[in-house]
């Protein structure tokens, strides 16, 4: 029997801290939003598609044995008992994928959040070494002091408040440019119909 592969002290570090996270995330559950989770675990899976579908089909079978035999069938063709039954459980079951997903975005929040800062940390710890490179660059006598624009450039960290501000300046403009576009092809449309109604 081969022994289990032993990782790195910081991958064993980051896996850790992902499950945490999971595990917080779980532990702030309400007892209703673990009986909402519950229940939507039991209709996503194939086993409820075949419970229904055989709950339906002896409902019509049913109906239909009851009018063979003579009878008035309790809910005959086209079934509105079922259908009433068929829409109220529909909505049920699509408030409880809705809570269960509004649950679900909240911890995808905290992983956006969490690779967010890991991604600042890593930008921030990129620039020290390029300026300690470059640094060593400069102090080594048998290295050529040459003067690197980009290096320089990259050896100083980034400010998140203003990449946000860009990408936010750059979005707007992108949504104005999008705007503009559809007032410019509205315009061109009536202005086409109005010439088409001239010639008709």
């Amino acid at each position: 029997m081969t022994d289990a592969p032993t990782l790195p002290s910081h991958i064993e570090q980051t896996v850790e801290t992902i499950a945490e996270l999971h595990r917080a995330h779980h532990r702030r559950a309400t007892p209703s939003q673990r009986v909402v989770a519950q229940l939507t675990a039991v209709v996503g899976r194939p086993r409820f598609v075949v419970a229904v579908t055989v709950v339906f089909a002896l409902w019509v079978g049913l109906n239909g044995v009851i009018k063979l035999m003579g009878h008035a069938p309790p809910d005959p063709p086209p079934f509105s008992y079922m259908q009433a039954i068929t829409g109220i459980a529909g909505v049920y079951i699509m408030v409880l994928i809705l809570i269960t997903q509004k649950r679900e975005n909240e911890l995808s929040e905290a992983r956006d959040q969490l690779t967010l800062e890991l991604a600042i940390v890593n930008e921030q710890k990129s620039a020290k070494i390029i300026s300690l490179l470059e640094e060593l660059r400069r102090d080594l006598p048998a290295l050529p002091n040459r003067p690197d624009p980009e290096a320089d450039r990259l050896s100083e960290p980034a400010d998140p408040q203003a990449v946000m501000d860009a990408l936010r300046a750059t979005t707007e403009d992108l949504q104005g440019a999008v705007a503009r576009e559809g007032e410019a092809t509205d315009e061109e449309g009536d202005k086409a119909g109005e010439d088409g109604g001239k010639a008709g």
